[in-house]
């Protein structure tokens, strides 16, 4: 598996590059000095943000982290490609800090998909799903923008409804009957939950400027900053309260906190730019909290049990419901008030538009993935090596000892490298 890996790998970076060097020029830099900042934040977001939020697993950090790494290198560089391919119609791609930005964005969709399936696929797949998913995200980032001409600054539904379902659909096909019990590494300790959350407090200090780095004009951005701020604030409130009243002995839970404070950022990014108080964001984010919160709670079980969708990190809660709310939310406030950006009036027929035909082509993208990633000559990890690194990983001496003495069973096949 080790050379099928290291030759695809390999085979895309020499790819890209080639392209690079046909179709490649640089673009505008006159806004570089105001615009690096904000790249900056969402390019830690997407490195340190998403993958330290992964880290929850006792014994797969290397690969949250490490994973992590490699499909946002790899994702930036074709996103770059295909959204530049699909957006200046054959002549040469520039690049700018805002095409940086924008290259970004599609590694998100990728990252989020990454967290549904998370220690259940190899390296391998994880390449093969991260051409696949940018390229399909690029396509409908251009449908919803271009054609349908929605508005969706803070992208609840092009990146996050997008890549929680598609994930979704990638590991309802990828289900794994052996996983339907709970597996002894699918948990966290105390230390791998202070590593999540510092993924999640990075998100949650730069999501102001996730929402706001593409906003047309500087009135705009100011807007979107502040309502994502608020809306932050409020969800956050709200998931520690709805967290201990829904615990039977009125406790946190480490799991909510890392993830559902995150919710009214996803919720308030589609209208975070346009004319709403910043009450109205508070109110978003307030609902986000709560559907996160309760989809935590009841919809992630009933999905693994009676629909057999294996959401490792809980990225329907996250991502996808409140992706969905913050498609409505644009849809009411576009019908409430007239939005108009460089000269586009921004309907509600439209945004309810994207938003259907985003978590459609989700669906059909994430499914047909999913078998792509299903065939025998990439070679999954077994269901017993699932959530453990030493499969792909060098890992500590110590590590392996501890791993020895507690898993006498199955002895030293758990490290046996299957790349």
């Amino acid at each position: 598996m080790r050379f099928k890996f290291s030759i695809l790998a390999l085979l895309l970076e020499v790819s890209i590059i080639v392209l690079f060097g046909i179709f490649v020029e640089y673009g505008d830099h006159s806004a570089s000095e105001t615009l690096y900042p904000v790249f900056q934040d969402v390019h830690v977001m997407i490195f340190v943000g998403f993958g330290f939020l992964m880290t929850f697993l006792k014994k797969y950090g290397f690969s949250s982290v490490g994973i992590n790494m490699l499909i946002a290198a790899l994702g930036l560089q074709w996103g770059t490609l295909v959204q530049g391919f699909l957006h200046t119609k054959g002549e040469k791609i520039p690049v700018d800090i805002k095409s940086m930005i924008n290259a970004d964005f599609s590694t998100a969709a990728a990252l989020i998909s990454f967290g549904a399936v998370l220690g259940k696929t190899s390296p391998l797949q994880m390449l093969i799903l991260t051409v696949v998913e940018v390229t399909i995200f690029a396509g409908n980032e251009y449908l919803v923008t271009e054609i349908l001409q929605a508005t969706d600054v803070g992208a609840s539904m092009t990146i996050h409804a997008f890549g929680a379902y598609f994930g979704l659909a990638a590991t309802l096909v990828l289900y794994r009957p052996g996983l339907k019990n709970k597996h002894e590494n699918e948990e966290s300790t105390y230390h791998s939950d202070i590593f999540a959350m510092i993924g999640t407090l990075f998100l949650w200090l730069f999501w102001p400027s996730f929402n706001s780095a593409i906003a047309s004009e500087t009135i705009y951005q100011l807007k979107a900053i502040v309502n994502t701020y608020y809306s932050l604030a409020a969800c956050t409130v709200v998931t520690f309260a709805l967290s201990s009243l829904v615990d039977q002995r009125g406790k946190f839970s480490m799991v909510l906190i890392q993830n559902a404070t995150l919710a009214g950022g996803v919720a308030v990014g589609t209208c975070a730019d346009m004319s709403i108080h910043p009450f109205v964001a508070m109110c978003i984010g307030s609902m986000a909290g709560i559907i996160s919160v309760l989809g935590f709670h009841f919809l992630t079980p009933f999905l693994a049990s009676k629909l057999n969708i294996q959401d490792t990190c809980g990225v329907h809660n996250l991502h996808g419901l409140p992706g969905i709310l913050g498609g409505i939310a644009g849809i009411v406030v576009t019908a409430i008030k007239d939005e108009a950006r460089q000269g586009v009036h921004f309907t509600p027929g439209m945004q309810a538009a994207a938003l259907g035909s985003t978590i459609g082509i989700a669906l059909v993208g994430g499914a047909l993935t999913g078998g792509i990633l299903k065939l025998p000559f990439l070679g999954q990890a077994s269901d017993q090596n699932c959530f453990d690194d030493s499969v792909y990983w060098e890992v500590p001496e110590e590590e392996k000892l501890h791993e020895i003495h507690a898993n006498n069973y199955d002895g030293p096949s758990r490290f046996e490298a299957t790349m």
